[in-house]
């Protein structure tokens, strides 16, 4: 079968996105990136159909090899086109999603000096915990100002937790992912920590997320071990982990790795 690795648009690769996006059944992280411009898309040709395609980040962690989707009738030689692939994207790094098995597997043959970056969310269970401190949970006004979320570049929260007049936390959930997934996202004053605002807040959002149409979702860094409990105990559950890797070394004129 004559093979050609080459450079794409996204625009051509709507329909085996969608395969990708089904075959994921999860929060996709990076899902935006392709339609942002924020990763540049390289396919592989078998007898001039296109076979599969991988996306690598061209912004941020730029190198980043983020997706890769193979139908299912070429997936004997897997290794093999995603090699090829690799080499002609030049990607420095892979990153896999461990509830993404085709990506996983590569990243575990291809990949080096491998580590865990974030640590993925979904639905777990539905809690019932009372808002602690007699505090109310409301839609965030103007006159709130953004919350607790003042550093440039966070995320704008939508609902906020007020007690004894003061706001004591905010988030709320970002739709620019693949649907029908909404990223949780929260943050609680300092004064107001280890008082079960965070979880309480979350499962608050949990709700509204699903009644604007959206399955919740969320992640955290592995280090923000107080991030991940506020999570779980909100009735979120570890679905996977964002794994990172180097590429191995790779010999252009050989169809083996070193």
């Amino acid at each position: 079968m004559p093979r050609q690795i080459e450079c794409a648009d996204f625009k051509d690769l709507a329909q085996m996105r969608e395969l990708y996006r089904r075959e994921m059944n999860c929060q996709i992280v990076h899902d935006s990136f392709a339609r942002r411009g924020l990763s540049d898309p390289y396919v592989a040709r078998i007898d001039g159909a296109i076979a599969g395609y991988v996306a690598v980040s061209n912004k941020y962690d730029k190198g980043r090899l983020n997706e890769f989707y193979l139908l299912p009738e070429y997936r004997g030689s897997v290794a093999e086109i995603f090699r090829e692939l690799l080499v002609t994207s030049g990607a420095t790094h892979i990153e896999a999603q461990t509830n993404a098995l085709l990506l996983d597997t590569m990243i575990r043959q291809f990949g080096t000096n491998i580590f865990t970056e974030k640590i993925l969310f979904d639905e777990g269970t539905t809690t019932h915990m009372p808002t602690p401190c007699g505090g109310v949970f409301r839609k965030r006004t103007e006159a709130d100002g953004r919350g607790q979320f003042e550093q440039e570049g966070e995320a704008l929260a939508d609902w906020i937790v007020e007690a004894n007049g003061e706001i004591v936390a905010a988030g709320g959930f970002l739709t620019h992912y693949n649907p029908p997934y909404g990223d949780v996202f929260m943050e609680v004053a300092e004064s107001a920590r280890r008082q079960g605002f965070g979880s309480y807040i979350v499962q608050e959002i949990k709700t509204v997320c699903y009644q604007a149409g959206k399955k919740p979702a969320a992640r955290c860094n592995v280090a923000n071990i107080a991030s991940r409990k506020t999570l779980e105990k909100a009735g979120m559950r570890v679905c996977g982990e964002l794994l990172v890797g180097e590429v191995k070394e790779l010999s252009r004129d050989k169809q083996v790795f070193l």
